[in-house]
């Protein structure tokens, strides 16, 4: 008998409680792993507390997560017991072992350690296919991304850096804001103190940006559009205060012709060779040095509770990684 985080309904932090879990061997195409770091992201809120909803209840939650290969089913070919691996994007994180589709797991290098692994693989393949897919930044782009120091955030920063764009930030503190800078973001505006579109339009003289990377949804909208440029990008990939509500597709006319798009990690990565391409590339990233993951806080899986709250209350900076 293993042991995982279960909800049995929707709700808050309260909703999460610890139990067993039969895991069994693993079918065709399948990898059982004992999982040592998994991540914890703000899509694990959405689906405890129902604004994503699940396929059924009770469900183990988690997307994000890190471990050793204990056994693989038939027609598995390219992994076998003992690698370590990692893995985004496969509902059912909060156990302390898991089955898991092993066409979605990643090797890690040498040069990964698990905890990091477990911060990285959510995030770290998010902002790349925002910044190289979604919308491809180079050294000309301007863009705006909204929580500049949360996990996805201070990545962007530094991945923003190593290809020479001007990124603009916001956060909600003078502390963040610091933090925001130290990781290569350009410019960073304390949504508390300063009006985020007209400080766009200062530091733009007026022209916009080329790119919004939205995670906040409603308290952000429809003023994110307001910092674009004509035929600019409204990329929205997150909820943080709740969703975006209905809007008329005119408004996308009257304010510049722009581009709205919701893109999702999964569809992204959903082709095999996508995923490995992804992951590969931000490896390489981190170890050449030019993504540093900022210190983990770590919490006990038991407490996915509190950590759940401190996240929901927007209190971290960087990433949180749960320990089995």
């Amino acid at each position: 008998m293993a042991h995982a985080v279960h909800i049995h309904n929707y709700g808050g932090p309260e909703s999460l409680s610890w139990g067993g879990v039969e895991v069994g061997d693993p079918g065709p195409g399948e990898a059982r792993i004992r999982q040592t770091a998994i991540g914890l992201n703000y899509i694990d809120i959405y689906h405890r507390t129902g604004l994503y909803k699940l396929r059924s209840l009770p469900a183990i939650i988690g997307m994000e997560g890190a471990g050793v290969i204990e056994a693989v089913g038939a027609s598995v070919c390219d992994l076998k017991i003992g690698d370590r691996v990692a893995y985004a994007g496969v509902l059912g994180g909060y156990a302390v072992e898991r089955l898991i589709p092993a066409e979605k797991l990643i090797k890690l290098p040498k040069t990964i350690n698990d905890v990091t692994a477990a911060a990285i693989m959510l995030q770290g393949m998010t902002v790349r296919y925002l910044l190289r897919e979604t919308y491809s930044c180079a050294a000309e782009t301007t863009l705006l991304f909204h929580a500049a120091a949360g996990g996805v955030g201070l990545i962007a920063c530094q991945w923003a850096k190593s290809i020479g764009a001007n990124m603009i930030g916001t956060v909600g503190s003078d502390e963040k804001a610091q933090l925001a800078k130290e990781n290569g973001c350009q410019h960073v505006i304390n949504y508390r103190k300063e009006d985020f579109v007209a400080r766009v339009r200062e530091i733009t003289n007026g022209k916009g940006c080329d790119v919004v990377y939205d995670s906040i949804g409603k308290d952000t909208f429809p003023a994110s559009l307001d910092c674009l440029k004509p035929k600019g990008v409204w990329v929205s990939f997150g909820n943080a205060s709740g969703p975006v509500p209905p809007f008329d597709l005119g408004i996308l006319s009257l304010k510049g012709s722009l581009f709205a798009t919701r893109p999702s990690l999964m569809t992204y990565t959903e082709r095999r060779d996508d995923l490995l391409a992804n992951a590969g590339e931000l490896f390489d990233m981190v170890t050449k040095g030019a993504i540093k993951i900022p210190a983990v806080r770590t919490y006990p899986l038991k407490e996915v509770g509190q950590a759940h709250r401190v996240l929901e209350a927007r209190k971290t900076t960087g990433s949180i990684v749960l320990l089995p």
